[in-house]
């Protein structure tokens, strides 16, 4: 490590920045489609279900690396614009790890027992407020793990972005080797950095998910009974009765 220098450490701690943003802007847009698209894929009318089906099975079905060539240099020749390497990786590595990421969802929305749905129907609620009330206070407990497996894969898989010359830790440590001419104190380097990156990455995980099984316990029956509903045409009802939410002591989260 000795043989690095100065200069050669500043280009390692950008590519070590570019990643970081990477992953963070990677994991806010796979996030926001991995709930549209699991949320779709459980939704009552099929051309829903179908659309989001394929478009998990199409971005599981092909490599990501492939489809960030496909975005950076196809797409260009057919809309006529051309993405910055730094945004087609993050368009890329969202959109994959997104799909994947839907399937957590899925299977967390379909876990949830279906007397929680009816109670939302009895109660009033439309659709999205079941979901959004009842459904995914309750599934979002269990999305978490699974969720930090696919962050510290996203981490693992911005590696892929200096096929397009995005100065990424992967990029810059190819660049690093080329000057000293010594693979091992480089690629050691960069070993250490992406674990210590994983490491902390899964604690900030763990605190989410210990959070969110907190709040779940933590909901006080006293506030869910205060919450009131209207219901058509039987006026004001409460919503934290036990005959009106059936199956609430079997999934402790419960309508809120």
């Amino acid at each position: 490590m000795s043989d690095i220098n100065s200069h050669l450490w500043a280009l390692i701690f950008n590519g070590l920045w570019i990643t970081v943003q990477l992953t963070v802007f990677s994991a806010a847009l796979g996030a926001v489609v991995a709930f549209v698209v699991g949320i779709a894929r459980t939704h009552r009318l099929w051309i829903v279900r179908f659309v989001s089906g394929a478009y998990f099975e199409i971005f599981r079905g092909t490599s990501a690396l492939v489809l960030m060539m496909w975005v950076f240099f196809v797409v260009p020749l057919t809309l006529g614009w051309q993405l910055v390497p730094m945004w087609a990786a993050v368009l890329t590595l969202g959109c994959t790890y997104g799909a994947y990421g839907s399937e957590v969802v899925r299977g967390a929305v379909a876990a949830v027992p279906p007397a929680q749905r009816e109670a939302g129907v009895a109660l009033g609620f439309t659709p999205a407020q079941r979901m959004r009330k009842i459904v995914l206070p309750q599934a979002w407990p269990e999305m978490v793990p699974p969720f930090n497996n696919l962050l510290i894969e996203l981490l693992k898989g911005t590696a892929l972005v200096s096929v397009l010359g995005v100065g990424d830790i992967t990029f810059a440590a190819q660049l690093v080797r080329n000057a000293i001419g010594k693979s091992a104190p480089v690629y050691t380097v960069i070993l250490v950095m992406y674990f210590v990156l994983a490491f902390l990455l899964t604690r900030v995980m763990r605190l989410v998910e210990r959070r969110a099984k907190a709040s779940v316990g933590r909901t006080p029956p006293k506030s869910r009974a205060s919450t009131t509903v209207t219901r058509p045409g039987l006026g004001k009802t409460d919503a934290g009765r036990p005959d009106l939410v059936a199956g609430s002591s079997a999934a402790p989260g419960g309508a809120s």
